[in-house]
C-alpha cells in the first residue's frame, strides 16, 4: 500500500480501516510496559516523513503517557486553601515532549530524533518515538552536545518553546 493512502486512512479515522485495528492493539498495549521497544513503526508513512529509515543505528519506541493535567503533591506543610495548589494545575510541557524525555531517560545512549501521536483511549495516549545512535550514525547532523530533547531542540520541544506555530 501507497504511503498516499496511508496516511489518508489515519487522517480519516472514522471511514477507514485504522479504527478498528487501533481499537484492538490498543486492548494488547494496555497490558505491556508504558515504553516498549518496537521492531517497526506501526505508522510507516509518519515515521520515514520524519527521518526514519530501515537500518542500523534507528530505534523505535512505543511510549504510554497518562492523559490529563499535572497531579501535583499535597503539600504537608499548613497553608491556607488558595495557596495549597493541588487542582487545576496545566503542565508546560505537551504530553508528546513528556513520552520523548521518557524514551531519553530509557535509553541514554540514544538521541531523540522526533515523534508522532499513535493512538488514544480514555486514559492513556500513545506516541511513537524515533530514537538514533550517534556513533553508528555519524552523518545527522543533530547538533552539539547531548540530549536534544531536554534542550527543546526535537520539534515538541521547539513547539512548546513557541518556535513552531
Amino acid at each position: 500500500m501507497a504511503y498516499k493512502y496511508m496516511a489518508e486512512a489515519w487522517r480519516k479515522l472514522e471511514s477507514s480501516y485504522v479504527k478498528e485495528l487501533m481499537q484492538q492493539r490498543a486492548i494488547e498495549w494496555r497490558r505491556q510496559s508504558a515504553i516498549i521497544r518496537i521492531e517497526k513503526p506501526t505508522r510507516i508513512d509518519r515515521a520515514r516523513r520524519l527521518g526514519y529509515k530501515d537500518k542500523p543505528g534507528y530505534v523505535v519506541v512505543r511510549v504510554r503517557v497518562r492523559r490529563g493535567g499535572l497531579r501535583k503533591p499535597r503539600p504537608r506543610a499548613g497553608r491556607r486553601q488558595k495557596r495549597m495548589g493541588v487542582n487545576k494545575y496545566k503542565p508546560a510541557k505537551s504530553l508528546r515532549l513528556i513520552a520523548e524525555e521518557r524514551a531519553a531517560r530509557r535509553y541514554p545512549n540514544l538521541e531523540v530524533l522526533n515523534s508522532y501521536w499513535v493512538w488514544e483511549d480514555g486514559r492513556s495516549k500513545w506516541y511513537e518515538v524515533i530514537l538514533v545512535d550517534r556513533a553508528l550514525l555519524p552523518e545527522l547532523r543533530l547538533g552539539k552536545g547531548r540530549g536534544r530533547v531536554f534542550r527543546g531542540l526535537t520539534s515538541a520541544g521547539r513547539k512548546v518553546r513557541g518556535l513552531l506555530s
